[in-house]
């Protein structure tokens, strides 16, 4: 694989409690990670293959597939709706699903998850933000960051007992003292953006998208082509 190619990634910020006194789910990336060590990040990581054949029971909001849609070379919502719940499953233990069963067997990274009886939905996920890394680190992603709101998560919300050993430290940090944490800096970016939505329940109305590929850094907003009513056309 080639390390310095920019591979497509999810990221998850799950938010409990927030309209009374917000937390954000976090954990710390081991010290010999090759890509940010010791720092608290959310849960996420790259899109894999099989995740564009992955059965969602419901799929994210039409405003937020026609935004991930934009500046993109293919419509890649499916494979990040389900490379998110995948992440989230996987490095933390939360389950974002619906009870059913699978019509497909199961691809091998996905096994656990159906073992506990749910199909992975996307409809309670929101695209927030994107941002490529900047060239020059030592791993380089295409990372759409997704809000879920924790009334979503189908599982017990401080039992971390499923999650892999990717991060450490799993907690429910509340959003004022998030930043007493060592954050990577677009961590700290995203996190403005979701201290200001943390009250809004809805998709925004466009999305931030630093762009830094390897002739300039660009700042954009992305607001997808959709009529009044927030759908798709």
């Amino acid at each position: 694989m080639d390390k310095t190619a920019i591979r497509n990634a999810a990221t998850v910020i799950a938010i409990r409690d927030r309209m009374s006194d917000p937390h954000v789910l976090m954990g710390q990336r081991g010290a010999q990670a090759a890509f940010m060590p010791n720092k608290f990040v959310f849960p996420g990581g790259a899109v894999d293959a099989d995740d564009a054949n992955i059965p969602l029971a419901e799929p994210m909001p039409a405003v937020c597939r026609a935004r991930l849609a934009e500046d993109a070379p293919e419509d890649l919502s499916h494979a990040l709706a389900a490379a998110a719940i995948r992440e989230l499953w996987e490095e933390t233990g939360m389950i974002l699903g619906t009870s059913g069963e699978w019509p497909i067997a199961p691809h091998a990274d996905w096994a656990t998850f159906a073992a506990t009886g749910h199909l992975p939905s996307a409809r309670a996920l929101q695209f927030v933000f994107r941002a490529i890394t900047p060239p020059g680190r030592p791993r380089r992603f295409d990372a759409r960051f997704f809000l879920v709101d924790a009334d979503e998560i189908a599982s017990d919300l401080d039992d971390f007992s499923a999650a892999c050993d990717e991060l450490s430290h799993l907690q429910w940090i509340p959003l004022p003292r998030v930043r007493e944490f060592d954050l990577p800096f677009i961590t700290e970016i995203v996190l403005a953006e979701v201290a200001a939505r943390a009250h809004d329940l809805t998709p925004p109305e466009n999305v931030p998208f630093f762009r830094n590929d390897d002739e300039e850094s660009l700042f954009l907003r992305l607001k997808g082509n959709v009529d009044p009513r927030g759908r798709a056309d």
